[in-house]
């Protein structure tokens, strides 16, 4: 381990194994989440930890759940995530801090066959890691037992209850014991996190690393104002052709992002998508060439936002923003990780003025306005004041010159 840190490891009660393990693994200075939420867990303590993407929050509700578990059988722990993405980044994290103890995961996700899942449940592996709606699945097919669960991890709990699946968090917590520790990991404590907290965890430790609507420090950002949608594609080209560093694209729609993908495609660049349309083969095929490098642009919807695991995105572009401006955050937060820098670049037409707006009063910061290349034409304040439905045709969609007329038209939504 790095002979300037040891202690900082070693001061938070884990094991020499664990320690050993994150030597391997790499991990020389625990991150200020780690430091504040692994003693109270190791200690029982219910959790609720609140921190930035990509400051090393898996790691702190993992490490203390292989302490738990190791050397013990049965299935003993859950965790909860709302993307299959963020399961398997959860498994990685056991297998690769808990897997010299034999510490196992059964990872319980939709767009995989029920087989080899029933199979690794009868196994009796001592953590689940699963998604609400596939684990209901197999609580209902009775193939899946939770009574005698001692911890429950509920991670992006925020983002679980956005995307609807309070429903079947209440079924599943119905289905476990009410003696048990729970921790809870969320960018934001308001609203029905705060009550769904109240409910379900009892006297808990409370760490809150960055405030929420903090964007990650490191990554500068820029909001590109275009006259129209129809000068998103030709602003992406060039600014693709600035660099060659790794870059995410999010865009609105399924539909919109496979557009995206394929004008870029023919525009020449090396390009994958991910989104809820995408096989779970197709979603892991998209992810595994992105982090090797042999594409250099991924497309994805919000299903990428957060649990996404990859390490130096160097660009992150909001082709679309989000309705949500949460979501900003946690988007911006896919670059400019752990002590890398990266860059996030906004674009906004006139109809997502009102979005930008809602960002910056959510971050509480404004977003410095970027110089559109030469060729695109800037929006006029009349234009900006302009509803939306009063404007005409809008033009071609395609990379290139502005106006190129023979790519396809992108949808709206």
């Amino acid at each position: 381990m790095d002979p300037h840190a040891p202690s900082l490891f070693t001061t938070l009660g884990l094991s020499p194994a664990s320690l050993e393990a994150l030597e391997r693994a790499g991990y020389h200075t625990p991150t200020p989440i780690q430091l504040q939420a692994i003693p109270p867990a190791l200690a029982g303590r219910d959790v609720i930890g609140s921190a930035a993407t990509g400051t090393g929050k898996t790691a702190a509700f993992v490490l203390p759940l292989v302490e738990h578990l190791a050397g013990r059988h049965g299935t003993l722990a859950l965790v909860l995530a709302p993307t299959r993405e963020l399961v398997q980044q959860i498994c990685e994290h056991v297998a690769m801090l808990g897997g010299s103890r034999r510490v196992r995961a059964t990872e319980i996700i939709g767009g995989l066959g029920f087989g080899p899942q029933v199979a690794a449940l009868r196994e009796g592996r001592q953590l689940i890691v699963a998604t609400p709606g596939r684990l209901i699945d197999h609580l209902q097919r009775g193939t899946a037992r939770l009574d005698a669960i001692e911890i429950l991890v509920l991670d992006e709990a925020d983002r679980m209850l956005d995307m609807g699946f309070k429903p079947q968090l209440d079924r599943i917590l119905a289905r476990l014991p009410r003696e048990r520790q729970t921790l809870l990991y969320s960018a934001t404590m308001a609203g029905e996190v705060s009550e769904f907290a109240r409910r379900h965890l009892t006297d808990p430790a409370r760490v809150e690393i960055v405030r929420s609507g903090t964007v990650a420090p490191r990554a500068s950002q820029t909001a590109y104002l275009v006259a129209q949608q129809a000068d998103k594609p030709a602003l992406l080209s060039a600014l693709l052709a600035q660099d060659q560093a790794s870059t995410l694209v999010f865009t609105r729609t399924r539909r919109r992002a496979d557009r995206v993908a394929k004008a870029l495609a023919r525009d020449g660049h090396a390009t994958a998508t991910i989104h809820a349309d995408r096989s779970q083969s197709q979603r892991q095929r998209a992810l595994g060439e992105f982090k090797a490098g042999i594409v250099r642009v991924l497309v994805a919807t919000n299903i990428a936002a957060r649990g996404l695991d990859v390490e130096e995105i160097g660009h992150v572009v909001n082709f679309d923003l989000s309705d949500v401006p949460e979501d900003y955050v946690h988007r911006v937060g896919r670059t400019a990780r752990a002590s890398a820098a990266g860059r996030a670049s906004s674009f906004v037409a006139p109809e997502e003025l009102s979005l930008l707006r809602d960002i910056e009063r959510f971050t509480r910061a404004p977003i410095p306005r970027g110089q559109l290349p030469s060729g695109l034409p800037a929006p006029s304040m009349s234009r900006l004041l302009e509803p939306a439905s009063s404007r005409g045709p809008r033009r071609r969609f395609g990379f290139g010159a502005p106006q190129a007329a023979r790519f396809s038209r992108l949808p709206r939504n």
